[in-house]
């Protein structure tokens, strides 16, 4: 079985490879890609993969964008922690979803389903397409059936070390959580700040996407942290947060800056 993954972050690519490695020994990782466009003009220029392994959220965009751009013939599994791209996987051959962090039994699950998926016509590659739609790969009833939800309760403390003593912290007390030289800072509001034992990546999916947000590979806010959005070059938004993180400035790109807008103004009325 061949595989090609699409996924931005490191450490997450690298913890696919060791998941697929034990679900699936027989399976060839063709390449990692890390953008949209990469990804594309990796599938004009090579043969179908067996499977397509993605994250949602690339450097340069959403993966989402090149199904819709190129005709993709292969199964797609997508891992993320966004389950508001659910809809729109359906609609690009996705036989799972998968939250982060993915876990092992979760993507033997999808591995299995794609083992009883129907023989695709042979096909040397995948043209592009712009305006090419993918069929769906099952129906949507059964795919909204499938779909995992996030565990509830989301997390609500860490404990964190403070000289010889642990504090246990609220959640809610969080400002920022950011990564540095492999190393996390958890921020408070009142301008404390701890080093945790987990990724940005493991924080995602353990906190409530409606009031925690990655803004960007550094840095992931708490929405009573955001004081501003300031247009910056680029179609970027440079997000000041209080307290102010070290390092750079936090700048959201042009591709997710309609997304933190949307978290920030929060769900639609009934």
């Amino acid at each position: 079985m061949t595989v090609l993954v699409l996924e931005d972050e490191y450490p997450a690519a690298e913890r696919l490879r060791r998941l697929l490695a034990e679900a699936a020994p027989e399976a060839q990782v063709l390449a990692v890609l890390d953008t949209v466009a990469g990804a594309l003009a990796w599938l004009a220029a090579h043969p179908a993969p067996d499977l397509v392994l993605s994250d949602v959220q690339l450097a340069d965009g959403l993966s989402l964008d090149v199904f819709a751009r190129a005709v993709v013939r292969s199964p797609v599994i997508f891992t993320t922690a966004y389950d508001q791209y659910a809809i729109r996987a359906f609609q690009a051959n996705s036989i799972a979803y998968l939250l982060k962090p993915v876990k092992l039994p979760e993507l033997q699950a999808a591995l299995a389903k794609l083992r009883q998926w129907p023989a695709r016509p042979p096909a040397a590659s995948s043209p592009l397409a712009p305006e090419a739609a993918v069929p769906p790969a099952l129906a949507l009833e059964r795919l909204l059936d499938a779909l995992p939800r996030p565990q509830r309760p989301y997390k609500a403390r860490f404990l964190v070390r403070q000289g010889e003593t642990l504090l246990p912290v609220a959640a809610t007390e969080a400002a920022w959580f950011q990564s540095r030289h492999d190393t996390t800072t958890l921020a408070l509001h009142d301008g404390r700040r701890f080093v945790i034992d987990y990724t940005l990546e493991q924080l995602e999916g353990l906190l409530d996407p409606a009031l925690f947000f990655r803004l960007n590979r550094q840095v992931l806010a708490h929405l009573p942290a955001v004081r501003r959005l300031v247009p910056h070059l680029g179609g970027k938004l440079l997000v000041e947060l209080v307290p102010t993180p070290s390092g750079p400035d936090t700048l959201v790109s042009k591709e997710k800056a309609s997304a933190v807008k949307h978290w920030l103004e929060g769900p639609a009325g009934p």
